[in-house]
């Protein structure tokens, strides 16, 4: 497979201007971005960073006009490198699927734009068209699927909520002994404080993870986990709530005064299967991760 490694930019956000009254199109992003200066503005749109729904770059006197698509692409002054690279695992016409490292975002997120998933995926296939059709925790490794032709892309996302896809991950964490496994856990995840963390509320169940063992010893388990739903931070809201949360989770069950990322620790969860049939072929796939979680025995 020939890439091509810097022939497509990463991939771009979008916003349709909203109601206002600013001249340009360069007032109105000041005034609707009020935490990125004028000055970074003015950079992008100098260096073509700042473009119009047919891709075409904007000027920074362009008129503003209210439902005007505005595509931009994000930056972060100094953004630090994350040593790990993920691996491709699958590539064709319709579908990529990677291995996804710990710590390494799917998309730009906080501090993170270059440093992520798609913004190298983007750079090494050589196409701006790849979306993820799901995504996984940064802290979490393993499958992550991403459509490569919009022509196809309704096909493939209709497999998450219509609950085609079978999503099989392991995780080490406290031993459960007073619980009999196969277990499944029911609850209701609502946003929780600050704002990244969830968290179990009394009221009707909007998630679903099955939960088995695969291996017990003195200090941990390891645990087969497969969400039925795709609620923000299942797994490790489920098994915080069980009270066996994930090993090194940084999140759960308490969250620690803010520190850097410490590789030597990852979470101990792996998204490790993905299988279900291809709404195009009609054929059985399955993709399974190379990586592994850290031995325990």
């Amino acid at each position: 497979m020939e890439s091509r490694p810097m022939s497509v930019p990463p991939a771009a956000s979008t916003v349709h201007l909203p109601q206002g009254s600013w001249a340009t199109v360069l007032d109105g992003l000041c005034a609707l971005f009020p935490r990125i200066d004028r000055s970074m503005w003015e950079d992008r749109f100098a260096r073509g960073r700042v473009l119009d729904e047919a891709g075409q770059p904007l000027a920074a006197g362009t008129p503003y006009r209210v439902g005007l698509c505005v595509r931009y692409f994000r930056e972060v002054a100094q953004e630090p490198p994350i040593p790990f690279r993920e691996t491709l695992l699958h590539v064709d016409a319709h579908l990529v699927v990677v291995d996804k490292p710990h710590f390494l975002p799917v998309t730009p997120a906080g501090g993170f734009v270059e440093e992520t998933v798609l913004a190298r995926l983007t750079r090494t296939l050589g196409n701006a068209d790849l979306v993820p059709l799901h995504r996984i925790d940064r802290h979490t490794a393993g499958l992550v699927m991403f459509s490569a032709d919009p022509a196809s892309r309704a096909a493939y996302q209709a497999l998450f909520p219509q609950r085609r896809i079978r999503k099989s991950y392991e995780a080490w964490a406290a031993p459960l002994p007073n619980l009999s496994f196969p277990q499944v856990r029911r609850s209701r995840i609502a946003a929780g404080e600050p704002f990244f963390r969830m968290q179990e509320v009394a009221g009707e169940p909007n998630s679903e993870t099955r939960i088995d063992v695969l291996e017990r010893h003195a200090a941990h388990w390891r645990y087969a986990l497969e969400p039925v739903t795709g609620k923000k931070h299942q797994l490790r809201v489920h098994m915080a709530g069980l009270g066996a949360p994930i090993l090194h989770d940084p999140f759960y069950p308490e969250l620690p005064e803010p520190q850097p990322d410490d590789h030597a620790r990852p979470l101990q969860l792996l998204a490790r299967r993905l299988a279900f049939v291809d709404p195009l072929s009609g054929q059985p796939r399955e993709f399974v991760s190379e990586l592994a979680l850290l031995s325990l025995e």
